[in-house]
């Protein structure tokens, strides 16, 4: 199974992309970009969806976003600069880098949210989505987190509210705490997976693009992203949409029952047992559903999204 990698010229900067390509690709079979989540959590924890090439005999292409792990770092850059409009702005470099007209988007958490922002503005190129692990807007987002919040052992939010109220949101008993709702929440592998602990450390060595657009952590929203909704513009999406979640997700189903309701051609699926990782904890079975949903999109006459 071929893997490239490569530094695209992205609004002035460098985008890393890499791309995987199966040993056998199957006629039709529609690339499949893969959006990580944070913002700014490196595409490691999603890497290892590059197995659907091989499963699928598709090219699947994963890229850093703008801003961490192997791309441009931009610790200086304003708050302003980090808006939803420059990573749909960057998806469309990297497809014009690699000479891609026709593509699959999987978007996961973050990914997904900037799935939605691109199907939104109805681009060509756009064959399918699928929505994994995501709110379709942040105050839901809020809502949800404080719903889950509320079921932690009382030490653990009286920490959190705390260390919030002082500020102090760096202290390792405030941490401690986070780490408890992450356990349940976000990702119920344990040891964590290295893929997962790979991209926290990068998030954490560089944490310009999470801080900012998220806060501190995925329950404590006070980033630029905090009242970014898409759910009036989601009639608008045209292409088949596949929506999915864990059953213990921290983005639970009223975050993403927009996206059920709005979107024309929509389906769901809850895996249960499963959290916001679901593709790390339910690796197999997400990779089975996803494949199914991309093969039912393909054109197996069209050969046009081949890389050039």
């Amino acid at each position: 199974m071929p893997v490239t990698t490569h530094e695209l010229p992205v609004l002035g900067h460098r985008t890393w992309v890499q791309v995987t390509t199966p040993s056998t690709p199957r006629a039709g079979a529609l690339p499949l970009i893969v959006l990580h989540g944070g913002p700014g959590m490196a595409h490691d924890y999603v890497a290892n969806l590059a197995a659907l090439a091989e499963e699928t005999g598709r090219t699947v292409v994963h890229y850093d976003q703008l801003g961490c792990g192997r791309s441009t770092h931009l610790p200086s850059a304003p708050p302003e600069f980090w808006t939803p409009q420059l990573f749909v702005d960057e998806f469309h470099a990297v497809l014009d880098g690699l000479g891609l007209e026709r593509v699959h988007v999987l978007g996961q958490s973050w990914g997904g949210m900037l799935g939605a922002e691109i199907a939104v503005r109805r681009p060509a190129g756009l064959v399918s989505l699928a929505i994994c692990n995501s709110p379709a807007s942040m105050p839901l987002w809020v809502e949800g987190a404080a719903r889950l919040r509320a079921e932690l052992p009382p030490q653990a939010r009286e920490a959190l509210d705390r260390h919030e109220a002082a500020g102090t949101t760096d202290d390792p008993e405030y941490l401690a705490a986070t780490d408890d709702f992450y356990a349940r929440h976000v990702c119920r592998i344990t040891p964590t997976h290295p893929d997962f602990a790979a991209s926290v450390a990068q998030m954490e060595a560089e944490p310009t693009v999470y801080h900012t657009m998220n806060g501190p952590n995925e329950f404590h929203v006070i980033g630029t992203l905090r009242d970014w909704s898409v759910i009036d513009r989601l009639s608008d999406v045209a292409v088949p949409t596949l929506v999915l979640a864990g059953e213990f997700d921290e983005a639970t189903p009223q975050t993403w029952a927009p996206f059920v309701d709005r979107i024309p051609d929509v389906s769901a699926h809850v895996f249960p047992g499963a959290s916001h990782c679901t593709h790390l904890e339910q690796p197999e079975e997400f990779r089975v559903f996803v494949a199914a949903f991309l093969a039912r999109n393909d054109d197996p006459a069209d050969t046009s999204g081949a890389p050039r």
